[in-house]
């Protein structure tokens, strides 16, 4: 018996749409949090990373990414809808969004 997935890759671009949300969310953004936080006179604004940078330095933001992006992969994993695409898209606007960001604070103070 031929086994099917419940729900199917949407277009085929499930993979594309992870690819992006690890490359802008986990690197981009990490990468370019560190640069900013290296130059001096920029902090970390974020709700959440904040408190924890504060607390335990930069390496914090990666204590963060390998929380968060498992997590948004176990949801991911449990939505049975083709909506489910969301979850990595959210993430890859979210690091387009924040990277771009970091990268216009630190252009700002070069």
């Amino acid at each position: 018996m031929k086994e099917t997935q419940a729900v199917p890759v949407i277009g085929g671009r499930d993979r594309s749409v992870w690819i992006a949300a690890i490359v802008l969310y986990g690197i981009g953004d990490t990468v370019t949090t560190f640069w900013g936080l290296s130059t001096g006179g920029i902090a970390e604004a974020g709700p959440i990373a904040k408190p924890l940078v504060d607390m335990y330095g930069p390496y914090a933001l990666i204590g963060i990414k390998a929380v968060v992006l498992p997590s948004f992969y176990v949801i991911w994993r449990v939505l049975r809808t083709p909506g489910r695409i969301a979850v990595p898209f959210a993430l890859a606007f979210v690091g387009a969004v924040v990277t771009g960001w970091n990268l216009f604070v630190v252009a700002s103070v070069l």
